[in-house]
């Protein structure tokens, strides 16, 4: 991914600060919030192999924090922030849908609609690359903006079944698809 200025970044951040992908590492996590509520939240191997998964697919499709200047996958790594980050749980009754919940930094994180939205459209838009036929994506009630973003992103995701279930009514992957 080409560099981009990073004007919160630590340069003299090293990689100490930051588990292994092979980690789980719960302290370092956020709580599961109502979004995941009721649901088989992922823990241990579960959510490291979807995690890991989470990193290559978020590379791939470019999906990195601004603020930080890493793929956005690594903040849920980064022992600066605990509490930041995505956890993910299957969706009760639909054991083919993953749900992530996306708690931001802060509770006025700028960058929440468009990582979320990237997130979103990575996972779904490489589906093939995971066990799910769909992963749903909210972000945390905390945010200011939580209403409007999660709004948002239920309307991207009844486009994209909706594309699913009309695959030729959009044979065009042009500027007004989602990917």
């Amino acid at each position: 991914m080409p560099g981009f200025p990073r004007p919160f970044a630590s340069e003299d951040a090293s990689d100490e600060i930051f588990d292994d992908y092979d980690e789980f590492v719960p302290r370092h996590l956020p709580e599961p919030g109502p979004f995941l509520e009721g649901t088989d939240v992922l823990t241990g191997d579960d959510h490291v192999d979807f995690h890991r998964l989470t990193h290559e697919i978020f590379e791939e499709r470019g999906v990195y924090d601004a603020t930080f200047g890493y793929n956005l996958a690594r903040l849920n790594l980064d022992s600066r922030h605990p509490g930041a980050g995505f956890r993910y749980a299957v969706a009760p009754g639909e054991r083919n849908v993953l749900l992530a919940e996306f708690t931001p930094t802060t509770k006025f994180c700028p960058q929440s609609d468009s990582l979320t939205v990237g997130a979103l459209r990575a996972w779904n838009g490489l589906s093939d690359r995971h066990d799910y036929d769909r992963v749903s994506v909210a972000v945390a009630p905390m945010h200011q903006q939580s209403t409007e973003i999660n709004g948002e992103l239920r309307d991207i995701e009844r486009r994209l079944r909706d594309q699913s279930d009309h695959p030729d009514s959009n044979a065009d992957d042009g500027p007004s698809s989602p990917f």
